[in-house]
């Protein structure tokens, strides 16, 4: 039974990997640009880069990055009802928790290899919050910067200073 249910596992592995590789291929054939300019951005790999495309058509559907961490559930919520009870403010959790947990371990790197995430991660942590807090700071961080690279046709820059600064 043990030896069965072993080569149950092996082919349904077998048949994840043709998966990937077909949703891999899908992607560079409709959003190559896209694709390659979001994997310029660091602590972006290239299944969180596909699952921002599909998830987002693309982004397409979008007018800014806030209606993209509200959708993907990572927008702070505050938790009240009326004046007498408040609740701690949380992410929403609502959206795609495959793409939210994704981001989530792209921010661990991103923390280290991205500089503008580290700045900020380092800036929260200083102010005394809390690690994941600044976790979920650099998943919002990623996803302006990925937004931003989508609308811009410009790779990761990572000189890049706003002019609005």
């Amino acid at each position: 039974m043990i030896s069965s249910l072993r080569r149950q596992l092996k082919s349904v592995q077998k048949e994840i990997k043709l998966l990937g590789k077909e949703m891999e291929q899908l992607i560079k054939a409709n959003q190559q640009d896209l694709y390659t300019r979001l994997n310029t951005i660091p602590g972006i790999g290239k299944k969180t880069a596909i699952l921002l495309i599909i998830s987002t058509n693309g982004f397409k559907d979008f007018q800014n990055s806030r209606q993209i961490s509200s959708y993907l559930g990572l927008a702070p919520n505050e938790r009240s009802s009326g004046s007498s009870i408040r609740g701690k403010t949380r992410i929403s959790k609502t959206g795609n928790p495959i793409v939210r947990n994704h981001l989530f371990l792209c921010s661990f790197t991103a923390s280290i290899h991205n500089p503008q995430c580290k700045a900020l991660y380092e800036r929260i942590v200083a102010k005394g919050k809390s690690k994941k807090l600044a976790l979920i700071a650099v998943c919002n961080k990623l996803i302006k910067q990925a937004y931003g690279i989508s609308k811009s046709g410009l790779p990761y820059d990572k000189n890049y200073v706003s002019k609005l600064v």
